[in-house]
C-alpha cells in the first residue's frame, strides 16, 4: 500500500482511474472504502486518490506530535495535495473531509479546481447542548461506547454498501487509537478554527453542496448556510442519513457527474 508522508505521519492511499486528479477525503472513525460505491464510475473520468485518514483503514497512528483536531485534518489535506503533487485537484469531502476541503479552496485557491461537499462541517452554530455532546463525545472511553448505536443512527442504512460502512465504523470500539483521533476531532468541532463562516467568501472554486436530509448529525441548516455564504455554490439534498453517496449512489452521482463534467481541466 503507498503511503504520503505528512505532519502527522505516513498516509496510506490509493489510486484508481486516469484523468484530471479528484481527490476523496472520508469522515470520521470512517476509512477510504466509503467510496467504492461511486469510484468506478468517478474513475471512468478522473484519477482518483483516496487517503486514509491517521489510525483510519490502513494508516498507522498518528505521531504524538500531532493533535487530531478538524484543523489537523485540514492541515493533512493540505500535505497530501503538496505530497502527491497534484496540482489543481477536484476535491470530494465528506463530513470533516468536507471541512478541510472548504478550508483548503480558502487557503490554497490555486490547488483547487471544484469542490464537492457532503455534510460538512463548518458552517453550523453550536448551542450549548451541543457543545455538551461534542465534549462527551470528545471523550474516548464515552466514544467507544456510544459509538456503535450513534453510527447506525446517523447512516441509516439503506443498502450492502451501507452496512459494510457501518460494520467499519463500529470498529471503532475495538480500535483504541482510532478512538483518540476521533475523539480530538469531536473536542475540535465548537472551536474558533472549526468556523470558516467568515472566509467563505473566498472561494473562488465551483462548488457542490451535497446534504442528506435526513442527516441527525449536521442539520441541513448548515449546508444550506454554506450555500449562501459560498459565492455561486449549488446546493441539492438527498433522501439519505449522513453519506449520500453511500445510502443512494445513483443519485449522488446524476447530481456530481455533471457538476465535474462542467468543470474546465485547463
Amino acid at each position: 500500500m503507498p503511503t504520503v508522508h505528512t505532519r502527522a505521519g505516513e498516509l496510506a492511499y490509493d489510486e484508481l482511474g486516469t484523468g484530471a486528479p479528484l481527490l476523496l477525503v472520508h469522515s470520521a472513525a470512517h476509512d477510504r472504502r466509503d467510496w467504492d460505491s461511486i469510484r468506478p464510475e468517478l474513475a471512468r473520468r478522473h484519477r482518483t486518490v483516496a487517503v486514509d485518514l491517521p489510525a483510519h483503514g490502513e494508516s498507522p497512528a498518528p505521531l504524538p506530535s500531532w493533535q487530531p483536531s478538524a484543523a489537523g485534518v485540514a492541515d493533512l489535506v493540505e500535505d497530501v495535495v503538496d505530497g502527491l503533487n497534484l496540482g489543481p485537484t477536484s476535491v470530494l469531502g465528506s463530513s470533516v473531509g468536507g471541512f478541510a476541503a472548504a478550508r483548503l479552496a480558502i487557503r490554497r485557491p490555486e490547488a483547487v479546481r471544484a469542490l464537492i461537499l457532503v455534510d460538512h462541517g463548518g458552517f453550523g452554530s453550536y448551542p450549548f447542548g451541543v457543545r455538551l455532546f461534542c465534549r462527551a463525545m470528545g471523550v474516548p472511553a464515552l466514544l467507544r461506547l456510544a459509538y456503535p448505536g450513534f453510527a447506525r443512527g446517523y447512516l441509516r442504512a439503506s443498502s450492502a454498501h451501507d452496512r459494510e460502512v457501518l460494520r467499519v465504523a463500529r470498529q471503532l470500539r475495538r480500535r483504541p487509537e482510532r478512538a483518540e483521533v476521533v475523539a480530538g476531532l469531536w473536542r475540535s468541532f465548537p472551536g474558533p478554527e472549526h468556523s470558516l463562516e467568515s472566509r467563505a467568501a473566498e472561494i473562488t472554486a465551483p462548488t457542490l453542496i451535497v446534504w442528506g436530509n435526513r442527516d441527525p448529525v449536521i442539520p441541513i441548516s448548515a449546508g444550506r448556510r454554506a450555500a449562501e455564504l459560498i459565492p455561486g455554490a449549488r446546493f441539492v439534498s438527498m433522501d439519505t442519513g449522513h453519506l449520500p453517496f453511500s445510502s443512494d449512489p445513483a443519485g449522488f452521482l446524476a447530481h456530481v457527474l455533471p457538476f465535474l463534467a462542467a468543470v474546465p481541466t485547463g
